[in-house]
């Protein structure tokens, strides 16, 4: 089961990773994002099923409402639709989603740093084909290139993803999911606070929202804590 466990993650990852960029690529930032933000509402639905985690009324409109927030921050009018784009971004979403709930599930099966390090390169092995036939060679890489590498490799998505997985260990699986929606309001106030960009009013809305779906969401996960404590206790 431990194999099964490993080689599903390694698969899965490289599967999103490909997806991610292929929505990035063929979409505006908008677009993609809340297309992607579909996912806390996927991992609820995921986790009823597969984790028999019964899914409340809260949870479900926390996720509705994210996903809601997330279009107002993010979409202009001006955002065109490729479907191709959309649906990677939806097939991402899924993928990361189902992930993130088998791994709850299943548990891991080594310590946390060889499970994301195994993770993120046998993935990208399996990806390395698709790209050498697809992908144009890369002639020349500067010490500035070379740097980008690195901060992406390490920090972006090594540390990133160890952070995840110690998240999803301590968290419900539709709590961690609630997360990933606070990757869009801090790009968008990265926006705001580095290149001086103005945020419209319904931007504001859209990012209050997103908190507040957060906040709910981490909410929904301490009383499931409680439930689960009761029951170990009193039953």
């Amino acid at each position: 089961m431990g194999f099964f466990i490993f080689d599903l993650c390694k698969r899965s990852i490289g599967i999103f990773q490909a997806l991610l960029f292929v929505a990035a690529y063929r979409l505006p930032g908008g677009v993609a994002a809340t297309a992607g933000a579909i996912q806390p509402l996927l991992v609820v639905i995921f986790s009823w099923l597969l984790l028999g985690d019964k899914p409340s009324k809260r949870s479900i409109m926390a996720a509705i409402a994210g996903f809601i927030g997330v279009g107002l921050l993010v979409l202009s009018p001006a955002a065109r639709l490729d479907w191709i784009g959309i649906g990677a971004a939806i097939a991402g979403a899924v993928t990361m989603g189902l992930g993130t709930t088998l791994t709850k599930r299943w548990k891991r099966p080594v310590s946390l740093l060889v499970f994301t390090a195994w993770q993120l390169a046998i993935g990208g092995i399996i990806l390395l084909p698709i790209a050498l036939v697809v992908e144009k060679p890369l002639t020349h890489l500067s010490v500035t290139n070379l740097l980008g590498f690195v901060y992406l490799g390490l920090v972006v998505t090594g540390l990133a993803y160890m952070l995840w997985f110690r998240g999803i260990e301590r968290l419900k699986a539709t709590a961690v999911s609630c997360l990933g929606l606070m990757s869009p309001l801090v790009a968008t106030l990265m926006g705001f606070i580095v290149l001086h960009q103005t945020l419209m009013p319904i931007q504001l809305i859209g990012a209050a929202i997103v908190l507040v779906s957060v906040l709910v969401g981490q909410q929904t996960n301490r009383l499931g804590d409680r439930s689960t404590t009761f029951k170990r206790n009193f039953l």
